[in-house]
């Protein structure tokens, strides 16, 4: 007797949802053809710009001989360049970027806000602090990186008691973050203005951000924690984009919207913390990238991949002018990233205002 399973059309697998990529039957991530045009121009403009930092000035590798470097393969002083110097750098660099382009991503699509970034919820001014005290109290025993890891997961640990609501609430999330970067900031402060001048002078620098003197050993912590985060994003990516329409309707829906807030947030400090424990508190990185990738497509949505792009992308181009331009020596290349993000929100308070907007 042929016994027929009259459930199996039940069993069809579900049709793909148009504009997502689905992996599975928990990941859909969102895929559109200006997505998509945006993230190759992205990547090939990041491309160039890392080749340009390798290549260029008085120590670069001459183009000819980078094929022979990224395979290890260098000699004299290409070996020492891309190895010590160029190299490890521009890992850093665009994993750094990479990273805090897709904590402002997060933090802006929970807040609904697109001020929201670490910057203004205290992280990176909790990461000086920590870096600050460490420097003053222990200058030879807790590293100042290790500091500034320490004060941020302090930073934030202020900012999850003192809303009440954890992550939840992104109001009480941003209002708490400034109280706590006003304190940071003020720590900060006091022990530059205590230490002798030549160490204030190198806090200063990491203060501020900086990405000189780095090592493979940085570039593997950062590019760890990325490349950990990275699936987790893209696991609650569809939810991000349907809580955009709040929370009722994702509820409605069966996003847990705020499961996924949760998650979401904590995802970006990690990543924030482990860039500022590389480099230093960057700024305007997560501010501003996520506002360029959301503006190439005109779309709504987190765009977690092309800010990240676009976070690698500008740390990169300040790294370079950081490097190149003779203006100044060494000056710091959060120095460089403030000029950016003051520059693209001016121009950003123009175009509203010429619309009407303000």
């Amino acid at each position: 007797m042929i016994v027929t399973d009259r459930t199996a059309p039940l069993r069809k697998a579900r049709p793909t949802p148009r504009g997502y990529l689905v992996v599975g039957r928990t990941v859909a991530i969102p895929v559109r053809r200006a997505s998509i045009l945006a993230a190759a121009g992205l990547f090939v403009l990041l491309l160039a710009a890392a080749v340009t930092t390798l290549t260029w000035g008085r120590l670069g590798v001459d183009l000819a001989d980078l094929p022979a470097a990224l395979l290890g393969n260098a000699e004299g002083k290409d070996r020492f360049v891309f190895n010590r110097l160029r190299g490890p750098r521009l890992t850093v660099a665009i994993g750094v970027g990479a990273a805090l382009g897709l904590s402002g991503a997060l933090f802006q699509s929970v807040t609904r806000n697109p001020l929201g970034s670490p910057d203004v919820i205290g992280l990176s001014a909790g990461a000086g602090a920590g870096a600050a005290t460490c420097a003053l109290m222990f200058p030879d025993t807790v590293p100042v990186a290790v500091g500034a890891l320490i004060g941020a997961v302090l930073a934030m640990t202020l900012v999850y008691v003192s809303t009440g609501t954890g992550f939840r609430n992104p109001a009480r999330l941003v209002i708490a973050g400034i109280g706590v970067a006003a304190m940071g900031s003020a720590i900060t402060q006091y022990v530059v203005y205590s230490l002798e001048r030549d160490k204030a002078s190198v806090l200063t620098a990491y203060v501020n951000g900086s990405l000189t003197a780095r090592s493979w050993t940085d570039a593997g912590t950062i590019w760890l924690v990325l490349l950990a985060a990275a699936p987790l994003a893209a696991l609650i990516s569809r939810r991000l984009d349907i809580g955009e329409m709040g929370d009722d309707i994702a509820e409605g829906l069966g996003s847990e919207p705020k499961k996924a807030k949760t998650l979401a947030v904590v995802l970006a400090v990690a990543l924030s913390a482990a860039a500022v424990s590389v480099s230093g508190p960057i700024a305007f990185i997560a501010l501003t990238a996520p506002q360029i990738a959301r503006r190439l497509t005109r779309a709504s949505g987190p765009h977690l991949l092309l800010s990240a792009l676009t976070g690698g992308l500008l740390l990169v181009l300040a790294d370079l002018c950081s490097q190149q331009l003779s203006l100044f020596d060494d000056l710091p290349v959060g120095i460089y990233t403030m000029a950016i993000g003051g520059a693209y929100l001016g121009y950003l308070l123009i175009r509203e205002w010429r619309r009407g907007v303000l």
